[in-house]
């Protein structure tokens, strides 16, 4: 049985009712964002009673304070609980587990690095996406955003010796730009790297316990997986401008006398309610394309990968929960590394196969080129 339960409905259902409902039901979606304000008795309910668990988080903070307090409760109930299963972080995710794989596969290597970029897209933002975006900066000291949202923070083990993000040319890095020919040439700030990199690096941290354990270092990404994540820009001016405004942006929504004056002008002026969203006639011909280089250790070669979806976030949204779903519900489970780990707060990426191949008939075109 697999239940959805909006925020409206949680806000309604009491502890009690909610611990009864994760008792009847196998699979929980839960899409009551901003979950900082509705989502963690949610997904205790389903720790406490061995209920699966998926939702459509983006907010990294409210993960890290999830995997502390429910992690090892989630492990000893059997219940697979995955976090940040929609547009954050399933596109990310995947690329970062694929070519991990390929990388090793082709060239009997590790993985060092993935670098992905969004490469195009037409998508809209929902009030309540903007909504979460602003409420961080309220409901988090500027200390533990700066904790949760490094990029190894929800990692169960951390690297010996990590590498760095890539560095291109001086010419570019004199505008805080990067250019990587693989991926489509300049590449600028995306809004959602930091959040997908925490991500796929638990993913990273998962897979390395695994190969620890078992002695076998080709179930692993590498020991040195680095994960970064850009946006294609048109131009070296456009991705400085871009740069630019996401980054003075997030500078005066941390200071609190900037974010009390432009929080309220932007809720009024540039962002849907919560609530609201793009209409139905203006997602018709959404949709989101992205680009990624897997590299191996000691420059033994490259590897690319394009994941291609004919929709835009919210119907992409959608489609990685109902396939998640699938997996879980009727695909062979115990044979993903999810279903051998028992248990936890996990990622999509635990997954494995099953998911990037349900993810290929659900719509969400992923390929590896030769």
């Amino acid at each position: 049985m697999l239940t959805n339960i909006s925020g409206i409905e949680t806000c309604e259902l009491k502890k009690d009712q909610l611990e009864l409902l994760a008792k009847k039901t196998t699979l929980i979606i839960s899409t009551v964002g901003p979950f900082m304000f509705y989502g963690e008795p949610v997904l205790a309910a389903c720790a406490n009673n061995g209920t699966h668990y998926l939702d459509s988080t983006g907010e990294v903070p409210w993960v890290y304070d999830m995997i502390a307090k429910y992690d090892a409760l989630a492990k000893q109930n059997r219940s697979i609980i995955i976090p940040e299963c929609g547009l954050d972080s399933v596109p990310a995710d995947i690329m970062a587990y694929v070519l991990a794989r390929e990388v090793r596969k082709r060239f009997n290597a590790a993985c060092e690095r993935v670098i992905m970029t969004l490469y195009d897209a037409k998508t809209g933002i929902s009030g309540g996406t903007s909504l979460t975006m602003l409420e961080l900066f309220n409901n988090y000291s500027l200390g533990h955003l700066a904790k949760s949202m490094h990029p190894y923070s929800l990692s169960p083990v951390k690297p010996t010796s990590s590498i760095g993000s890539p560095t291109g040319s001086l010419f570019y890095r004199l505008f805080g730009l990067l250019s990587v020919p693989e991926l489509g040439g300049v590449q600028t700030t995306y809004i959602m790297a930091s959040v997908d990199e925490c991500i796929t690096h638990r993913s990273w941290g998962l897979y390395s316990q695994t190969a620890q354990t078992s002695n076998d270092p080709s179930l692993g990404y590498g020991p040195r997986f680095r994960f970064n994540e850009y946006m294609r820009a048109k131009g070296l001016l456009a991705g400085l401008l871009i740069k630019l405004a996401i980054g003075s942006v997030g500078l005066l929504l941390a200071l609190p006398p900037t974010r009390w004056i432009l929080a309220p002008l932007i809720k009024k002026f540039a962002v849907h309610a919560p609530g609201q969203g793009p209409s139905r006639e203006s997602m018709k011909k959404d949709f989101l394309s992205y680009r990624a280089v897997g590299v191996a250790e000691d420059g033994k070669g490259k590897a690319t990968a394009k994941l291609d979806i004919a929709h835009g976030g919210y119907a992409a949204t959608a489609i990685t929960l109902s396939a998640a779903a699938q997996v879980i519900l009727r695909g062979r489970l115990q044979d993903t590394e999810a279903g051998r780990l028992g248990g936890g707060i996990l990622t999509p990426a635990t997954l494995g196969e099953q998911y990037v191949k349900t993810l290929d008939e659900f719509g969400v075109k992923l390929s590896i080129d030769n």
